[in-house]
């Protein structure tokens, strides 16, 4: 999920195309945006994200820019649906540790913002989203 700030004159969906260009490489031919999902406020970082979903026809060829991406990691819809999907892992900030749940994909631990944006859209799609602890 590529990320970044929208440049002066840019809407929300155009900011998110140029910055999956520059991240990933993801030309913006044949990407169609979808919509958005809600607005999340990162109090970390004191940005607030606002989210586009898009699509492609095809898998478009994706490439990691070396200054911002570390890797790309690609995940398979229906493994996010697999209740295993769903871990917990005690998370401490502020002094404060909390039982949270995170997406376990491609054998790498998805959480935070990141887990958010998806979980709302695999809410979108059906998913009935983690039991609480």
């Amino acid at each position: 999920m590529p990320g970044g700030v929208v440049e002066p004159g840019e809407t929300f969906e155009q900011a998110a195309l140029r910055e999956a260009h520059e991240e990933v490489g993801l030309a913006p031919d044949g990407v169609e945006i979808l919509g958005p999902l809600s607005p999340i406020d990162i109090p970390v970082s004191g940005f607030r994200l606002y989210p586009i979903v898009a699509a492609a026809t095809e898998r478009p060829p994706l490439h990691p820019a070396d200054a911002e991406v570390a890797r790309i990691l690609e995940v398979d819809i229906d493994s996010l649906f697999d209740a295993n999907a769903i871990a917990w892992r005690a998370m401490t900030r502020d002094g404060a540790t909390r039982q949270v749940p995170c997406l376990a994909a491609a054998g790498v631990e998805i959480w935070g913002a990141t887990a958010m944006v998806l979980a709302e859209f695999l809410t979108l799609l059906g998913w009935p989203g983690p039991s609480a602890r």
